[in-house]
């Protein structure tokens, strides 16, 4: 497969995650600029973390409004598989290609440290593949990352099996005490109905190799190549 990794001004994750998939899983990997408007035939596009635009307005809401979003979302709504960490999973919230919002964390801190992540979804092709047992150890970094849906959106989610990672602790239960940002239900990441589009606040490209003393995040991205060929566009 072939990825496309866009980048925003005040991206910093980009080069994180090229080097992940390309040099690290082997997979054609190329980077969008923002002002481009055609993906150049990628299966996968990626948008990584960093600070869009400076996050000046509210995070990813400038950068919702690229150039290159419109083939993003037409890439999407053709069945074509969009992954957004941090940074990405708040622009797609804010292009409207995931339900809910990414609200300033409860302490109104930055948090960066490493979480424990507990896969939910049993469909979604990013989290089928895992232990749902296990208790993945990720790094997180973010001051806006509370995810939060109204009531009957969370319950919706709950329905089609959409949420894709809640915060647990290392034995992997969910308790708030695992939980780093006041995230409405512990909830880490989700994926649109169609199961085509993810979005997760925690970043599994910065543990993804030996080399950096953590590679649980490393099956969560082996998952990406997993996906049903139907739906790559």
């Amino acid at each position: 497969m072939k990825f496309g990794i866009v980048v925003f001004p005040g991206s910093n994750c980009d080069d994180d995650m090229v080097y992940t998939l390309g040099q690290l899983m082997g997979q054609p990997t190329v980077k969008l600029w923002h002002k481009d408007t055609h993906l150049q035939g990628c299966d996968w596009v990626v948008l990584p973390g960093g600070f869009s635009y400076g996050d000046y307005l509210r995070s990813g809401a400038i950068a919702r409004f690229s150039p290159i979003m419109e083939a993003v979302v037409a890439h999407a709504q053709a069945g074509g598989p969009v992954l957004g960490i941090c940074n990405g999973f708040q622009i797609l919230t804010e292009a409207g290609l995931l339900p809910g919002a990414l609200l300033r964390n409860l302490n109104r801190k930055y948090v960066c440290r490493n979480v424990y992540l507990k896969p939910v979804s049993g469909r979604a092709a990013l989290t089928a593949p895992l232990d749902h047992q296990r208790a993945y150890q990720i790094p997180i970094a973010h001051g806006d990352g509370r995810y939060y849906a109204p009531p009957k959106t969370l319950a919706q989610l709950n329905h089609n099996d959409q949420i894709l990672f809640k915060y647990c602790d290392a034995q992997g239960q969910i308790t708030p005490e695992a939980n780093p940002n006041g995230s409405a239900e512990n909830i880490a990441g989700v994926c649109n109905a169609a199961k085509n589009v993810f979005g997760m606040m925690p970043h599994p490209e910065r543990a993804a190799s030996p080399l950096l003393g953590n590679a649980d995040g490393r099956p969560l991205l082996d998952a990406l190549l997993r996906l049903q060929p139907a739906l790559v566009g």
